[in-house]
């Protein structure tokens, strides 16, 4: 790839349901050339200035890699060489530490660690030719580097995120059933929520969905105070991130927040819960209390119910996650108008909670296949 072209190609990796979503953020964001594909959305981005954007922004990605090479490769030879064409002495650093990961997927280099092996190789030779150096101590900054071969086409690919963009900063403990940030966001967009609506969420656990509801309605950006690995990268330097940042942070207004609540039965999670809230610079702003589904009753305007109820899998008990699906259909009967949503696994939850979803979506909570089903949906204005 040639450092010095003016777009750079892209693509922000997301998990299976995901990869829409990702690229509706991505032309939100006034990139070019988006389209979603399986594993995320690529797209061309006109600057680094503007990779850094997406990593600040996106909300339903997982990271953002660059797009250095692209082609097939059937022999270790033929990847060895893919490799070396990469100009690696105007991307990374020769004291950075080189981290090179892999994936293979039908391919006939299904050795992983080999082309990782491999891979390395490729970029300590091209380094040492182009730059003189005998030895390279990897003491310094990281550079995160993706192979990845799915039919025989392989991919070379620069992680400008570093840690995956879920992490926010504000969770410290994920709880005994944790719901990654970017899921939980992708669950808020998929409701039939908006901002301004109520929303309520009760099973709220350690209060992922609320706080993903109230960064996204007062158009806080979720990488606002945490680092990227692209910042370190030599092509990053002349981005003004303190700047960008800045700006970001002046778009961000606590004050379009609206009725945003939640409960647990389980009194440890609630305070996990508050705990987050306020390392995500909420407090006051989320109601949260410790109670029973069965004793839930909200007077006033309807909204949405939004949660990722207890299902079996992940707690160990089928009988208790059903039941759950049972209080949860009573709390929508005793709150006329307001819309239901939830993820399960349970392929009975339907049939439990007594009617069809009105729109359902399949989803992954981890490997978990799931259904996010919407009861009752309400017309977004």
């Amino acid at each position: 790839m040639n450092t010095e072209a003016r777009n750079w190609p892209c693509i922000a990796t997301a998990p299976f349901g995901l990869e829409g979503l990702a690229a509706g953020e991505l032309k939100r964001l006034g990139m070019a050339e988006v389209k979603a594909e399986p594993g995320g959305a690529r797209f061309t981005a006109a600057s680094p200035e503007k990779i850094l954007l997406c990593n600040l922004r996106l909300r339903m990605a997982d990271r953002v890699l660059i797009i250095l090479a692209e082609k097939p490769c059937r022999t270790f030879e033929e990847l060895f060489q893919l490799v070396s064409e990469i100009p690696w002495e105007t991307l990374v650093s020769p004291e950075g530490k080189y981290n090179v990961s892999g994936k293979c997927a039908r391919s006939q280099l299904m050795s992983v660690r080999d082309c990782q092996a491999i891979a390395k190789k490729a970029i300590i030779e091209r380094l040492r030719r182009r730059t003189g150096r005998t030895v390279f101590p990897e003491r310094a900054e990281p550079y995160p580097i993706e192979v990845s071969l799915h039919g025989d086409v392989a991919r070379i690919a620069l992680d400008t995120s570093g840690d995956a963009l879920n992490r926010r900063g504000y969770r410290t403990w994920n709880g005994e059933a944790p719901l990654r940030e970017t899921l939980a966001a992708a669950l808020v967009e998929l409701s039939p929520w908006r901002p301004g609506m109520r929303l309520y969420d009760p099973c709220c656990g350690t209060g992922t969905l609320l706080i993903e509801a109230a960064w996204r309605a007062a158009h806080r950006a979720p990488g606002l105070t945490r680092a990227f690995a692209c910042e370190a990268f030599p092509a990053f330097r002349e981005v003004d991130a303190a700047s960008l940042r800045a700006s970001l942070s002046a778009e961000c207004d606590l004050g379009r927040i609206g009725e945003i609540a939640g409960s647990d039965i389980d009194p440890e999670a609630v305070a996990l819960a508050e705990k987050h809230v306020r390392q995500a610079g909420l407090r006051g702003l989320i109601g949260l209390q410790t109670l029973p589904l069965q004793e839930l009753r909200l007077e006033g305007e309807p909204g949405v119910f939004l949660c990722n109820p207890p299902y079996g899998e992940r707690l160990g008990d089928r009988k208790s996650g059903q039941a759950v699906c049972r209080a949860l259909a009573q709390l929508q009967k005793r709150h006329p108008g307001w819309a239901l949503c939830a993820i399960s696994s349970d392929p009975m939850f339907e049939r439990i909670y007594g009617r069809r979803a009105d729109k359902k979506r399949r989803l992954y909570n981890g490997r978990l296949e799931c259904e996010f089903m919407v009861f009752g949906a309400r017309e977004r204005g």
